[in-house]
């Protein structure tokens, strides 16, 4: 594709831009949260509305693909000409639960437009992805250069803990040269990334138990701790004085070079002014070839119905990234044994897994026409240069369809950027990010039948 062709490619999706957004704000409206305790309706409505905008995009033979106990996830192909490559390209349509609504400055589930960026949750992470793989395929007409398969997920956001035997039962429908994962941020705004690095995750619950029921605080305080104030002893454990992760087990990697200030980290995650921050290294060597303990919730009495009562048991899920190379499950084994072995004063602690399925983290190497396709679409979408970056999140996915399909390439791409506030309050995502997503992943198609000679 000459040059003047990319500028047409572009002012297209310029044109198209409202048609973009109206579908994603379609998409966002819909709560569909994975999670067990949310209405799996909004799953089955997300599902559907995905497979009505492949539909109007061109996408040929757009069906459900049911899996026992998983909710439906979207499957749509469009072959090229005979002979080309087979790319496969992936986004999910479930989100995480919305959070605290005060937390919001604008509905969840209702989009809102601000300076230039569109809010609500599931606008970056991961419907996006399906807007950005319904327009590739409308910018050729519905005759892409090259055969194409899309497969919208929907458990994502829960670790997609059925995707092994989906994989395997659909082998036949899913199999491919390339396959695009549309679930990544970029390094900032304005520059698009790779990712090429991805630390593996886990989680578990960790209950602590002293009483076989609650006492009177007063008649029974003194002799025994409390299981609440003796779990946050226990939990504290979890990390040195300086902040780095105190379990035996956890490693560690060198960082990469690319890295960022400590001034733009914290600007951009919101990190109070007084607090420190910890660990050493560069910034993204923490963030993306180190571990990170963290406490994400905790089971106890709220304070405004506590009684003065002896809490008998309590509970917190604990979350672990591990390095990229590291084995889970390893992980979880040595994070159980620093737990067993720190109770305090004798409490009984049983672990149990959490939520999460064990995920490996990854590295991919990047040598290779699909590689060299990919990097000259973001850079002239973008009109600079792309950079190869590292996950500081798991997904479990990933390791998933290197697994499956060995030979393939794989592209971790995306939308969002920095400010984008993935899992938490005010998600967002930026317009212009998104329409150059769009141009990048129609470039892409035609630079994987044509590569640069």
């Amino acid at each position: 594709m000459a040059a003047a062709s990319v500028s047409d490619l572009a002012a297209r999706f310029s044109a198209e831009a409202p048609r973009i957004r109206e579908e994603l704000e379609q998409l966002v409206r819909i709560p569909s949260v994975s999670f067990a305790e949310f209405d799996p309706d909004g799953l089955q409505q997300s599902a559907t509305a995905t497979a009505e905008i492949l539909e109007r995009s061109g996408w040929t033979g757009v069906r459900f693909l049911e899996s026992d106990g998983a909710p439906p996830a979207v499957y749509a192909a469009c072959d090229g000409p005979a002979g080309a490559p087979t790319v496969l390209l992936y986004a999910h349509h479930d989100v995480q639960p919305p959070g605290p609504a005060e937390a919001w400055d604008s509905p969840p589930f209702q989009p809102v437009v601000r300076g230039g960026r569109l809010y609500g949750r599931g606008t970056a992470d991961d419907k996006a992805g399906i807007v950005v793989h319904a327009a590739a395929l409308r910018a050729h007409g519905g005759r892409p250069p090259v055969s194409v398969r899309v497969l919208i997920e929907g458990e994502e956001e829960i670790g997609s803990p059925h995707l092994t035997p989906f994989l395997d039962r659909f082998a036949d429908d899913l199999r491919a040269d390339v396959i695009v994962l549309a679930d990544n941020p970029n390094w900032r705004r304005g520059v698009p990334s790779l990712t090429t690095s991805l630390r593996g995750l886990f989680d578990c619950v960790v209950e602590l138990r002293v009483l076989d029921h609650g006492v009177h605080s007063g008649e029974f305080g003194g002799p025994v701790v409390d299981a609440l104030t003796s779990l946050c002893r226990l939990l504290a454990t979890l990390h040195h004085h300086d902040g780095t992760v105190a379990v035996d087990g956890l490693g560690g990697t060198p960082g990469p070079e690319l890295d960022m200030t400590v001034d733009e980290f914290r600007a951009v995650a919101g990190v109070r002014p007084g607090v420190r921050l910890v660990g050493y290294g560069s910034i993204t060597g923490r963030l993306w070839t180190r571990p990170a303990v963290s406490v994400l919730g905790i089971d106890a009495p709220a304070v405004n119905v506590a009684s003065n009562q002896l809490v008998p048991v309590a509970r917190a899920l604990v979350s672990v990234r591990t390095p990229p190379d590291d084995d889970p499950a390893a992980g979880l084994r040595a994070l159980t044994d620093h737990l067993h072995a720190n109770a305090p004063w004798g409490a009984e602690v049983t672990i149990t897994p959490g939520r999460q399925v064990l995920g490996a983290g990854t590295t991919i190497e990047t040598n290779g026409g699909a590689y060299d396709a990919a990097r000259r679409a973001l850079g002239e979408a973008w009109d600079t240069e792309a950079v190869e970056i590292g996950g500081g999140g798991g997904i479990p996915f990933v390791t998933e369809f290197a697994a499956a399909f060995p030979r393939a390439s794989l592209l971790l791409t995306g939308v969002a950027d920095p400010d984008s506030r993935l899992h938490a309050e005010n998600e967002s995502v930026d317009l212009e990010e998104l329409r150059r997503a769009c141009l990048a992943e129609a470039l892409l198609l035609t630079y994987l039948a044509h590569p640069d000679p």
